[in-house]
């Protein structure tokens, strides 16, 4: 927000006046009004970091102005909008600043931890009142070098004419080498493929700065002082070219205007990054008689053969996966321009992902290790821009071929032997791997199925009616690997009949 100079008339002038010496009549006065401006630092550093202005030893790009002004050899009487300060000329990024805690004088802003602060606000013009004839602002520094003039002005109210002073501040400094270049390219900043069928442009204007140690633009000196090239390796460096005036080709030369170097990108047929390779010679600013000390930067450009968002991945959590046991699992991508090229890094061995489909199937190697694996999974569009993700899997090792259920580990039917009518039967089937969880099917009527740690349990008690041979089946289960067994137990007559019971409740038919 900027504050506009008020350059008011002292409403003053009648006391002023009222003060004046002899020879004039009632409200004239023969003083004169003088003004002087001096500043505490006339000479600043560069503010290339965008600190904030301020006081003190460690405010070093802020330094503060003191305006009085006489009548005579008295200070003027004091009021409101008295001086009208401003910056005159010189350089556009100092400000001016009040520092004086007013709240008109500051404006709110998010500290960026959800809480508020405040800070002053920056002004090209103020205007100050006068306390015994004088009053202080500040200057703050920008992040361009050169000096500014400051003045500040007050009325004199025997002809209403100002009075001015002005002092002026240096602000950095220049050293005209090379230290360092960098780019601008038109809007949009891309550039479609040629002969593209959506309407992309397929060439852009670009300007290389040449910066000397205050990132300040160089002067222009003799010869050309910048050299642009294509790099090679790219799909999209193939065709491209460079274009300035009579040059064009896959390397530059070019003059530069106030440190600035304008030249021209034309894509070729393929999507991807451009790579511009800008160079300047710190030794003399000059590339075409050699360069001797190089200052470098490299730039992308993309080309695209359509406008789309950039592909996206989400991370991803499969699960248990078991050594040996083929494993198939599809992943998908949003955004971004088909075909499709996927990749990935850091998966079991004996798992991969397939390059155009994103499928990620295979059977783990039974000599991968069992552990926790995060692997990388990379997608790259047509216009060559890439998404990556986290998949995660846990690798266990399935149960062996073989493994045996009790003493169980063939396709017959395995037998627990025979338990008595009204005597309590209690089975456990306990593996000799770990992680086993444990399935019972088709168990007869008077048998319950439960788990005790890492065992298998069958308990209960038959009675007469349950006589005779029972099948089950009991499945181990690992991973995804399962084996399933089937089993059986044969219900027979008690070999004693309990006092006082009936037989007919002990003995099988």
């Amino acid at each position: 927000m900027l504050k506009k100079i008020k350059f008011l008339t002292l409403v003053f002038a009648a006391t002023l006046t009222a003060c004046g010496g002899g020879g004039g009549s009632s409200g004239e006065t023969q003083e004169n009004y003088s003004i002087t401006l001096r500043a505490e630092k006339s000479q600043l550093p560069l503010n290339i970091a965008g600190a904030q202005p301020g006081i003190g030893a460690y405010r070093p790009y802020t330094t503060s102005l003191y305006v009085e002004a006489r009548k005579g050899n008295s200070p003027i009487s004091g009021g409101n909008d008295i001086f009208g300060c401003n910056i005159a000329g010189g350089l556009d990024s100092g400000s001016l600043y009040y520092l004086d805690g007013d709240e008109a004088h500051e404006t709110e802003v998010d500290d960026g931890n959800g809480g508020k602060i405040k800070i002053p606000n920056a002004y090209r013009n103020i205007t100050l009142g006068a306390n015994a004839g004088g009053n202080s602002f500040h200057f703050h520094a920008g992040d361009q070098a050169g000096t500014a003039r400051i003045t500040c002005s007050v009325t004199d109210p025997r002809d209403n004419q100002q009075k001015s002073a002005s002092v002026v501040i240096s602000v950095g400094g220049t050293t005209g080498k090379p230290a360092s270049v960098r780019m601008e390219a038109q809007i949009p900043g891309y550039l479609g493929t040629k002969n593209n069928a959506n309407g992309l442009l397929n060439q852009m204007g670009i300007q290389a700065f040449v910066m000397d140690d205050t990132n300040q633009p160089t002067a222009s000196g003799s010869g050309a002082n910048m050299q642009v090239r294509i790099l090679s390796g790219t799909d999209a460096a193939q065709g491209a070219r460079l274009v300035a005036g009579a040059q064009s080709g896959s390397v530059l030369q070019l003059p530069s205007v106030g440190g600035v170097a304008t030249f021209s990108l034309l894509s070729g047929t393929q999507t991807g990054p451009i790579f511009l390779e800008l160079t300047s010679d710190r030794f003399d600013n000059n590339v075409s008689n050699g360069i001797i000390d190089p200052i470098t930067t490299i730039q992308p450009i993309s080309v695209l053969e359509a406008l789309t968002i950039a592909p996206t991945l989400a991370d991803v959590d499969l699960g248990t996966v078991t050594k040996g046991i083929p494993f198939t699992a599809l992943l998908t991508v949003s955004g971004g321009l088909p075909p499709y090229v996927w990749s990935a890094t850091g998966l079991p061995a004996g798992l991969a992902v397939d390059a155009s489909t994103g499928m990620l199937s295979g059977t783990a190697s039974t000599s991968a290790e069992e552990r926790d694996y995060r692997a990388t999974v990379t997608v790259v569009d047509k216009n060559k821009r890439s998404a990556t993700a986290t998949v995660k899997l846990k690798l266990v090792a399935g149960l062996p071929e073989d493994f045996a259920i009790g003493d169980c580990n063939s396709n017959t039917v395995c037998s627990l032997g025979s338990t008595p009518v009204g005597t309590s039967f209690t089975y456990s089937f306990v593996a000799s791997v770990s992680d086993v969880t444990w399935t019972f099917t088709s168990l007869p009527a008077w048998l319950t199925s439960g788990t005790n740690g890492a065992a298998g349990v069958l308990n209960g008690t038959p009675k007469v009616v349950n006589c005779g041979q029972q099948r089950f089946l009991v499945t181990a289960t690992k991973g995804a690997s399962k084996v399933t067994r089937t089993f059986s137990i044969t219900v027979v007559s008690a070999s004693s009949v309990p006092p006082g019971g009936d037989p007919i409740d002990f003995t099988c038919p």
